[in-house]
């Protein structure tokens, strides 16, 4: 299977001479499930043959999908035309992009940051999502937020905070707020890394402690993808 990654940003400078790229991360946790090419969607960079893919995926991003920059607009025009021609998945930005790019609404939430290891209440269990039980807990780092589902979508897990958290759009597209190709340590970094820029103490040691908390479900939706591109 070839699959294309939609590289749509990088971890800061210094954490990525650590941990890695995006794609190198996405590459990582879907090991063995096809032949992966990146595409570099900030430059311009895209697939010529949309449909020589079996699927492709979009990364997180520090950017927001409403943000005046060049390759935005491009992003959203290029999923909407590709939807329903070959398989996506978006997690984090790729989510919103995803979502924004077929008719939903995305914001920066008022309700602040999405930090640390997050549990999520499985709303609608698709067949690819054999795996786990009620609830799936996965790395977040977010604060935009879909506050507006676009037509026929439907949500397969949320929570209180991000109700939205993972949805499938029909047609072949899914995508997911959360961040399965984060390990921990490396989402344990990216907080440090903002601790003060812009996030408060209290904030970095909440989302550091869930971690702790919250049980890891990263196989789980991990499992969830590789189902999916299978299917």
């Amino acid at each position: 299977m070839k699959i294309a990654i939609l590289e749509t940003g990088a971890p800061p400078g210094r954490l990525r001479n650590v941990f890695g790229t995006y794609p190198a991360m996405l590459r990582e946790i879907l090991a063995g499930a096809g032949d992966f090419t990146t595409f570099d969607v900030q430059n311009g960079d895209y697939p010529a043959d949309p449909t020589a893919f079996a699927a492709q995926l979009i990364t997180g991003s520090p950017a927001g999908v409403y943000d005046d920059l060049p390759w935005i607009a491009p992003l959203l025009g290029y999923l909407a035309a590709v939807k329903g021609k070959t398989k996506l998945v978006g997690v984090c930005f790729g989510h919103q992009a995803m979502a924004q790019a077929f008719g939903g609404q995305v914001i920066k939430s008022p309700k602040g940051f999405g930090l640390g290891r997050h549990s999520y209440r499985v709303e609608h269990r698709a067949p690819w999502m054999a795996q786990g039980g009620e609830a799936v807990s996965v790395a977040v780092s977010h604060q935009d937020q879909v506050v507006a589902l676009p037509p026929g979508a439907t949500v397969l897990a949320g929570s209180e905070f991000t109700p939205f958290g993972a949805l499938d759009y029909g047609d072949g597209a899914v995508s997911f707020q959360q961040h399965p190709e984060f390990d921990t340590p490396f989402a344990k970094a990216l907080i440090e890394f903002r601790r003060g820029r812009p996030l408060t103490e209290a904030q970095v040691e909440t989302a550091i402690d869930s971690f702790e908390i919250a049980h890891d479900d990263r196989a789980v939706m991990t499992g969830w993808i590789r189902n999916f591109l299978n299917d």
